[in-house]
C-alpha cells in the first residue's frame, strides 16, 4: 500500500504539477515527507519553514496587517502564506501551515494543537482548522498527514 506522500506525488507527476510549502509549526515535516519519494524533484520547486512572523512577511508573503489584525495562528495568515508562497516561487500549488504544536504557547484562544492549512491552486483557496491532539511530535505528524490529504482532494477535483 502506498503512503500519502507517494499517492500525492503520483498525481502531482502525472498531471504535471509543482508544489511549494510555507511551514511553520511542521518545521519543514511536510516538504520532508514529499521529498522522500525518488524524483521529487520534478514537482517539488522550494520550502520556506516560516517560524517567525518577519519571515512569514518576508519569505512568504504574508502582510504584517494579517498578523497584527488576526495572529500568526489564523485562517487567514495560513491563506496568505500559502498565496504567498505560491505566487514567489512561481508553482501550481501553494501549501501554508501555521499553529501550535506546544507543549506550550496555548491560551484560551488558541489552544495547543490549533492548526490552519491552506492550499492554494488555480481553482482558489481551502483553508481548514484543525484541532489535534498529543504531543509536539504528533501534533506535526497529524498536520503534515492532514496537509497532504487536502493535498490529494485538490488534485482529485476536490471543491476549492
Amino acid at each position: 500500500m502506498k503512503s500519502m506522500e507517494e499517492v500525492v506525488g503520483d498525481l502531482l507527476a502525472s498531471q504535471h504539477k509543482t508544489i511549494a510549502c510555507a511551514e511553520s509549526c511542521t518545521g519543514g515535516l511536510l516538504t520532508s515527507r514529499l521529498t522522500d519519494i525518488p524524483g521529487s524533484s520534478a514537482y517539488v520547486m522550494g520550502s520556506v519553514v516560516c517560524y517567525t512572523n518577519k519571515v512569514k512577511e518576508q519569505l512568504a508573503g504574508v502582510q504584517p496587517e494579517t498578523i497584527a489584525a488576526y495572529t500568526e495562528v489564523s485562517a487567514e495568515t495560513a491563506g496568505e502564506m500559502a498565496q504567498g508562497i505560491r505566487q514567489r516561487i512561481g508553482t501550481d500549488i501553494g501549501v501554508g501551515i501555521t499553529g501550535l504544536a506546544g507543549p506550550g504557547g496555548g491560551s484560551n484562544g488558541q489552544p495547543v494543537g490549533l492548526v490552519y492549512i491552506a492550499v492554494a491552486g488555480a481553482r482558489g483557496t481551502t483553508i481548514r482548522e484543525h484541532h489535534f491532539r498529543g504531543d509536539r511530535k504528533e501534533i506535526k505528524q497529524k498536520s503534515a498527514e492532514t496537509a497532504l490529504q487536502m493535498i490529494h482532494d485538490y488534485l482529485s477535483g476536490g471543491t476549492f
